[in-house]
């Protein structure tokens, strides 16, 4: 039988879609506020592996990918998907979101999200919350898994990925 302990703390990254960056400097001031400064702030990706957010946000979407000094604990990811759904109501404009904001964490081994959403592959944490392994690092680099959405499977996003994953476990 195992020992039971307690987990570690993760690493936060936050993944937003937006059309106007204004939106994303706004939200960016509230998350700090909330989860303290972030060690990472990707560079603006272009969006274009889906329109799914089209109808909602417009064409010419950008991605961006942010995660905090500060550790959480992995249990608290359904609060942090709580507090992100509410900000996304709370900068809506005319019942439109204007940005998607997407939290998981990253450890050594693993990048995980949450979603609203269940399917065969997630697993329910808490209050209507669910949460996925996107992606597992194994030889050097980040494997996509069967349901790893296509812009989590891009080079650029795992580079991402790899500069933040770096922050955990620097070079010796």
């Amino acid at each position: 039988m195992g020992k039971i302990t307690k987990p570690v703390g993760v690493k936060l990254i936050i993944g937003f879609i937006y059309q106007d960056k204004s939106v994303f400097d706004k939200l960016k001031l509230k998350l700090q506020r909330k989860f303290g400064p972030f060690d990472f702030e990707s560079q603006e990706i272009e969006f274009n592996y889906t329109d799914y957010y089209a109808k909602e946000f417009g064409t010419s979407l950008k991605r961006k990918f942010a995660s905090f000094r500060k550790l959480i604990r992995p249990e608290n990811l359904w609060a942090i998907k709580h507090y992100t759904n509410r900000l996304e109501v709370k900068f809506s404009f005319y019942g439109k979101r204007r940005i998607n904001i997407d939290p998981g964490y990253l450890t050594p081994a693993k990048l995980v999200l949450a979603s609203t959403k269940d399917y065969a592959h997630r697993i329910y944490l808490k209050k209507g919350i669910f949460a996925e392994i996107s992606l597992s690092f194994k030889g050097g680099s980040f494997q996509p898994l069967e349901w790893s959405y296509p812009d989590f499977r891009s080079e650029e996003y795992q580079n991402v990925f790899k500069q933040i994953r770096a922050i955990i476990l620097p070079e010796k």
